[in-house]
């Protein structure tokens, strides 16, 4: 089931300076301001006894990740772009493997004027040539193998033959090894290329390619499964008559699949407890990620289906906001649960809390630089608990978006990243870290630079 918009209420409350509302029969808090467990409730809008610093919440997800077992496997260049190396990359081959020309030309040896020898080219891909005496040229193609002999390659704009067209004059000075690719260049073999770790960009199966590689030994991906739970949720039309279309179904499996994981299946469950344990006990997923139930309303069995699965809950409620009652539980070794907050923005807050530091741990990924901007305009911030916040690049600084309660969407899909408000807010100017987005390349640019921000 979705869960009310509670975090906007409350949040809305502290920030004009009034208590919030009194919680709902069935919330954390009963109404007779005692938790479930008995003990006195805090002070209002305190947090939770149990739940977790945000950057602390991180931080366990991460470690979390780091003790999962690692599976490698040989991945064929044409299906390994966005999967990690296993092993470092190393050079099976000289690069270049022999001395080419960079150019079309002339492969000439010794000083010129060169006896042009005819009827005769050097072509790319072409077996080693007959040797090229002192004083003699000859046609060369770019990545042609360079005859034996040849001191230089002179490019076809800077020669020119006589009238007779048998020798060959030189138009510029001509300095020995120009424009030769000669061999190992690049690299020699048994060079190291990348280290293990690297994420496998078109430009490093490129690199492989040229290197000799027909596939890579790489990590294998997460298995991830995601369960859209509800009664109330549409997967096609309009809203209406209480029922709310599904959100999270079409944006989670994408967002996963761009962090570098196979999402095996996307599957909606109603408010059905046994449905939802079989489920999660039934998957050969690495991750199950659920949507909506994480909280203590009458169909919310997230919690109930963990006990009696025999979990271990690792973190239960994160000082965030939106999104504060999402959790991270271990199944069984090397496998988990996030349990993400039903409403959409506050999903999106659970995804980047837990669920991105668990993935990028598990297949070895460095953690990314941090890296921050100057906020352009001030920003509320709750009493006690971190913000995330849509925020847009302009000119080199960050510019919060409106539409930021949790079951909003409309300020993410404009968004370049997210930023971290500490609890009590920020000032124009203040430096904020942010969190990017894994579609956003512009964002893998900035945060090579952390300190001069958005470029």
């Amino acid at each position: 089931m979705t869960e009310p918009d509670v975090d906007g209420v409350d949040e809305a409350l502290a920030l004009v300076g009034r208590p919030p509302r009194e919680p709902a029969p069935g919330s954390r808090r009963d109404p007779g301001g005692r938790h479930s467990s008995g003990q006195a409730a805090p002070s209002p809008g305190a947090p939770e006894d149990h739940d977790t610093p945000w950057a602390r919440a991180r931080d366990l997800a991460a470690h979390a990740g780091q003790n999962t077992p690692v599976r490698t496997c040989r991945t064929v260049l044409g299906s390994a772009l966005g999967a990690v190396l296993a092993e470092p990359l190393a050079a099976l081959s000289d690069l270049p493997s022999f001395d080419s020309s960079a150019m079309d030309g002339w492969a000439v040896a010794g000083p010129g004027p060169w006896a042009i020898r005819e009827g005769d080219s050097v072509l790319a891909g072409h077996g080693e040539s007959p040797a090229l005496p002192d004083g003699a040229a000859v046609r060369i193609a770019t990545g042609a193998r360079v005859p034996p002999g040849a001191t230089a390659v002179v490019r076809s704009e800077h020669a020119r033959a006589d009238t007779e067209g048998r020798h060959l004059h030189a138009l510029r000075d001509v300095v020995h090894g120009q424009d030769i690719r000669p061999r190992g260049q690049e690299c020699r073999a048994g060079d190291p290329l990348l280290p293990a770790a690297s994420v496998v960009t078109p430009a490093v199966l490129g690199l492989a390619a040229a290197a000799g590689y027909d596939e890579l030994p790489t990590v294998d991906r997460p298995q991830v499964e995601v369960l859209v739970l509800g009664d109330e949720l549409l997967t096609s039309g309009v809203p209406h008559e209480g029922l709310i279309r599904d959100a999270l179904g079409p944006m989670l499996a994408p967002w996963f699949r761009a962090l570098g994981v196979d999402v095996l299946a996307t599957r909606r469950i109603g408010d059905d407890a046994e449905a939802l344990y079989a489920a999660v006990t039934g998957t050969r997923a690495d991750l199950v990620v659920t949507t909506g139930g994480t909280a203590s309303g009458p169909v919310d069995h997230v919690h109930p289906v963990l006990r009696r699965a025999g979990a271990e809950l690792l973190v239960d409620g994160v000082r965030v906001r939106p999104g504060h009652p999402m959790l991270l539980a271990r199944l069984a070794p090397g496998r988990h649960l996030v349990g993400l907050p039903g409403n959409p923005l506050a999903a999106v807050s659970g995804l980047l809390t837990l669920a991105e530091p668990l993935l990028r741990a598990a297949t070895g990924r460095p953690a990314p630089a941090p890296w921050s901007a100057p906020v352009s305009d001030a920003v509320q911030g709750h009493p006690y608990d971190t913000r995330l916040v849509p925020v847009v690049q302009r000119s080199g600084q960050a510019v919060p978006l409106h539409y930021t309660g949790p079951a909003m969407l409309r300020g993410l899909a404009a968004a370049d990243g997210l930023a971290v408000i500490p609890p009590g807010g920020a000032r124009p100017g203040d430096m904020l870290e942010l969190l990017g987005l894994p579609w956003k390349a512009a964002l893998s640019t900035v945060a090579a630079a952390p300190s001069r921000g958005f470029t």
